[in-house]
This record gives C-alpha cells, sequence and structure tokens, in this order.
C-alpha cells in the first residue's frame, strides 16, 4: 500500500479523490468502457495503460464531464458526476487540473499569460491582460514557471518554445489552479524521449510533493512502472489490469497490450 493510501492517524480511512462503480460510457451502438470499477486514493499517482481506443481517454472525460456517463457511478472529490447541474459541474473543474497531448496554450500570449489563465476561476468581469490579474497572482505565476525551470522564457510567446517547454508550462498553468486532482491524457506522447522523461519526472515529482492526486494516460510502459504507484490497465473498455508498480513485471504491463490472448487464438483456430 503506498503512503497514500494509507490510514490516517485515527483510523480512518480518507475519503477516495476518484471513486468508480460499474461505469459504462457507450457512443451510440459502441460501447467505449463497461462495467469500470476504480478506486483512487489522495496522494496517489496512477497510470492508465492501453492501447489507442481502449477507453482511457474517454475514462478522463467522464471524471471531469466532458463525456457524460451512460450508465454507473462517478464521484471525483467528494462529488458525483452523474446529474450535476452545469454550475456544479464548473465548481469541480475549478479543482481539477487537466493537461492535454498537445499543450492547448495559446501561442501568441507570453508563457506567464499561459499560466496567469490556471487563475481564471479566481477572477471576476473580463480578463485583459496580465494586469487582470492581482500582482500577489503575477508572482505565483512566476513562482510556478521557476519550479517548471521556465521563469527566463515568463514574457516569451509560449509558440517560440520547444514542445517539452511548452508541456511544462503546461503544468505550470494546472497548478496555478491549486488542483487537489489532475488529469493527465497522454502528455508526453508529442516528445522525444529524453524530453517525455524529463516532463514526467517534473510532473510527478511536484504532485508528491504537494500530494496531488494525478490520474495519467500513458503508451509507455517504462515511464509509467519508473513514476507510478500504481498501474490499471483497460483492452476495448474494461479494466484488465489493476496493481502496485511495487508487484508488477514489465511482462505482466506488456500483456495489456496483447489484444489476443493464447486461450481466444486457439478458440479460433478450432472454429
Amino acid at each position: 500500500m503506498t503512503e497514500a493510501a494509507a490510514t490516517t492517524g485515527t483510523g480512518v480511512h480518507p475519503e477516495p479523490a476518484i471513486l468508480v462503480r460499474e461505469l459504462r460510457k457507450d457512443f451510440g451502438p459502441v460501447t467505449a468502457l463497461q462495467g469500470i470499477n476504480l478506486e483512487i486514493a489522495p496522494g496517489e499517482l496512477t497510470v492508465l495503460l492501453g492501447l489507442s481506443g481502449s477507453g482511457k481517454s474517454t475514462l478522463l472525460r467522464c471524471l471531469n464531464g466532458l463525456n457524460p456517463i451512460t450508465g454507473g457511478k462517478a464521484t471525483v472529490l467528494g462529488q458525483p458526476v452523474h446529474g450535476m447541474t452545469s454550475g456544479e459541474m464548473r465548481k469541480l473543474r475549478s479543482r481539477i487540473g487537466f493537461i492535454f497531448q498537445h499543450f492547448n496554450l495559446v501561442g501568441r500570449l507570453t508563457c506567464l499569460e499561459n499560466v496567469l489563465i490556471g487563475a481564471s476561476g479566481r477572477i471576476t468581469g473580463p480578463r485583459y491582460g496580465i494586469l487582470s490579474y492581482s500582482r500577489a497572482q503575477r508572482r505565483e505565476a512566476l513562482a510556478h514557471l521557476s519550479r517548471v525551470g521556465l521563469e527566463q522564457h515568463a514574457f516569451q510567446r509560449a509558440d517560440s518554445l520547444s514542445g517539452g517547454q511548452q508541456q511544462r508550462v503546461a503544468i505550470a498553468r494546472a497548478l496555478m489552479q491549486k488542483p487537489e486532482l489532475i488529469l493527465a491524457d497522454e502528455p508526453v506522447a508529442s516528445l522525444d524521449p529524453e524530453n517525455a522523461a524529463n516532463v514526467m519526472d517534473l510532473l510527478f515529482r511536484i504532485c508528491r510533493e504537494n500530494r496531488i492526486t494525478v490520474l495519467c494516460t500513458l503508451h509507455q510502459v517504462d515511464l509509467a512502472m519508473q513514476w507510478a504507484n500504481r498501474i490499471v490497465g483497460l483492452r476495448n473498455g474494461e479494466k484488465v489490469l489493476d496493481s502496485s508498480t511495487d508487484s508488477l513485471s514489465r511482462d505482466d504491463v506488456l500483456n495489456v497490450y496483447r489484444q489476443l490472448q493464447p486461450e481466444a487464438a486457439a478458440d479460433g483456430n478450432t472454429a
């Protein structure tokens, strides 16, 4: 059991950061997720692994309300996602940082302005550039850029940076939200191996230090085994693996990517 998953000093288990029971998601006649059960403790770093189309991204989008669930239940940070009003969903999303594969930065804005966007939920009225944010918020944004090693690029256009640097700006923007949970959808898929390792190191180290819960989709088995507390494998919309990395071998994890099991192949040969 991870430190994050341990009981509190009073002997009472903390409320799960994510609790999913028999979750189902259909897109018309196609079932993308079926019978998903998942419980993630506060502060836990969990990686979702699986082939493209296995349901990883769909599960993340169900958890932040972008994909309404078809059946079952999903509770995030103590709030039931199913049946939420739009106002309730906006309030919940302000507590969740989302990191995308393609960064989703505003390229013409400076790095500092992009990070400040993470504080949008804390200001009222229209935004007119940097001066729309308080001096304290501007200092906070600079501190986050410093933490990801990009303070010297604060006033540089985001689209002038390398891919790895842009993803670090995206991490700083997510931290600016003061999130309790970070959902990261293939955050290093578009990066070269060296930058991918650096970004995962940065993301998971910061989240460990801040005790932020992370649910991250990945394709890279070695990165998952190196940084995650736990790996959850999906295949064809169903959960086929759920274990701490301490008790997993690389071969165990690679089984997630085998779409056709030996038994199934044998059955197919006798048909």
